[in-house]
């Protein structure tokens, strides 16, 4: 089962790969463009067949060390 892992800055957190991004979209000419946020997605591979063990399984794992939960928020998709 695949699950699908999301983490990113939590409100508030300074981003300054986020604001060097947006920089950069302003400089391409993409003057529509706001604040931007960048951040991770992370893919794992989990033998486990259950969707909400695997979701479980995977929320432990980005809570224990895929996401800095001081600074960072994640989210979690199964498939």
């Amino acid at each position: 089962m695949k699950a699908t892992v999301t983490v990113m800055l939590k409100p508030g957190v300074l981003d300054p790969q986020g604001k060097a991004i947006g920089q950069a979209l302003h400089g391409l000419g993409f003057a529509g463009v706001g604040e931007v946020r960048a951040g991770k997605i992370i893919e794992l591979e989990l033998t486990e067949s259950d969707p909400a063990a695997a979701r479980a399984q995977a929320e432990d794992m980005a809570r224990k060390l895929l996401a800095n939960m001081v600074i960072e928020s994640f989210r979690v998709e199964v498939a």
